[in-house]
């Protein structure tokens, strides 16, 4: 395994680090004194400084880093792309900034890797230009959605359109001001194999029948501008040209559209772990109690030393993971990407958790960005797959590698 960067990722990861240290964190504050809040998602507004570092950022060639497809993007593998997304985990505006933030960066890929000349012209190239956001809309409030299959919205063909009907949950991004477009994934038919029955389908906000129920809070907060919306959608007829890559291709494009997510999911707790392991650091050596500094005070030391390696330890598994990717593909990669999102966001909880502890009070305040990074951590244990599915993945691919080695049928 090869995890070194190449001459444009070391480049890249120059830059960002002093873009970021420049003009990002600096522009925080300002952010979210400029956003609006507030129970009626229809006033939620852009800030005008993010509008403002997208533009520096663009012009300094820090855009849309995550797609490898040279004619959208800039030619970096996984394992290059991997620490320029740990960077971004350190702040929580980051992402938007280089136009690299979920949902948008999957459903980007999505239309990369199955859109229609049609679709990408109406939808991928603003995407890319980062004048629109998007949704993704796959999981339900009325069944258990760790188990796809489970799923009762339905995109049914009638005739030259589609017809789409049902009730999305979890719907992140969809309370942006700019997010005009949503993949819905819906059952077509059910008579098919198990993995061929359901389709995405693209539905522009503005379609009759789409309507936001509610904005969903996650530990008190609304997570403005972006929310996470409860979505109905009640007989919406789209053309058959809404479809993605087809009818019966949604099992397809999911798998072809997590994969790479979740290295980019990861990389950013790690970034945020790494961030969060520096603030306990510093408030270790400069605060004072019982006449000491807290980093000689009980087992802080341990605390650190414990931090340190689980990153590391995070870091080399989701490094080997983009490495598969690059190598084998997202199917031969399945086990490692299952393993990373149980790891990764679980480290980086209980990093940010300890200094949080270490900062007493004020960890628990706005003042630091502690508890902004935990709520982002502990959502990816259920975002994209609970733990419980991944290692539901994980036990079934081991066992069906010993299985071969042994001999034994299962």
């Amino acid at each position: 395994m090869d995890f070194a960067h190449s001459a444009a990722a070391r480049d890249t990861i120059e830059r960002m680090t002093a873009f970021m240290n420049e003009h990002v964190i600096p522009a925080e504050k300002t952010y979210f004194e400029q956003l609006k809040r507030g129970e009626d998602w229809t006033r939620w507004n852009q800030p005008p400084v993010m509008e403002e570092l997208k533009a520096k950022a663009k012009a300094a060639g820090l855009w849309n880093l995550f797609l490898p497809e040279p004619e959208y993007g800039n030619r970096l593998s996984n394992v290059d792309y991997a620490p320029l997304a740990e960077i971004t985990g350190r702040s929580v505006i980051a992402p938007e900034v280089f136009n690299c933030n979920a949902p948008d960066t999957g459903n980007m890929e999505v239309l990369v890797k199955y859109g229609s000349e049609e679709q990408k012209a109406r939808w991928l190239k603003p995407l890319l230009d980062g004048t629109v956001r998007s949704a993704f809309c796959m999981t339900e409030p009325g069944v258990a959605s760790s188990d796809a299959t489970n799923m009762q919205a339905t995109a049914i063909v009638e005739g030259d359109e589609v017809v789409l009907n049902g009730r999305k949950w979890w719907s992140s991004g969809i309370g942006h001001p700019n997010c005009k477009v949503a993949i819905f994934m819906g059952l077509t038919d059910p008579s098919a194999d198990k993995h061929k029955q359901h389709s995405m389908v693209l539905v522009p906000l503005d379609a009759p029948g789409v309507k936001i129920e509610r904005m969903l809070p996650v530990f008190g907060t609304l997570d403005e501008p972006y929310g996470h919306g409860e979505v109905s959608f009640t007989n919406v007829r789209l053309p058959l040209s809404a479809f993605i890559a087809g009818p019966g291709r949604g099992f397809e494009i999911a798998q072809g559209r997590l994969g790479p997510g979740r290295i980019h999911h990861c990389m950013r707790a790690i970034g945020a772990a790494e961030y969060a392991l520096e603030l306990m650091c510093k408030r270790a050596m400069t605060r004072v109690a019982f006449g000491k500094p807290l980093a000689k005070l009980g087992g802080n030391i341990d605390v650190v030393a414990n931090a340190r390696m689980a990153i590391e330890q995070a870091r080399l598994l989701t490094l080997k993971a983009a490495w598969m990717m690059d190598t084998v593909g997202v199917k031969g990669a399945m086990s490692e990407i299952s393993q990373i999102k149980v790891v990764a966001p679980n480290m980086a909880t209980q990093v940010i958790d300890a200094a949080m502890q270490m900062h007493g009070g004020a960890g628990l305040s706005e003042d630091f960005p502690l508890t902004a990074l935990y709520a982002y951590t502990r959502v990816l244990r259920l975002a994209d797959g609970p733990d419980e599915v991944h290692r539901l993945v994980i036990g079934k691919l081991e066992f069906k590698k010993q299985a071969a080695k042994f001999g034994v049928a299962l």
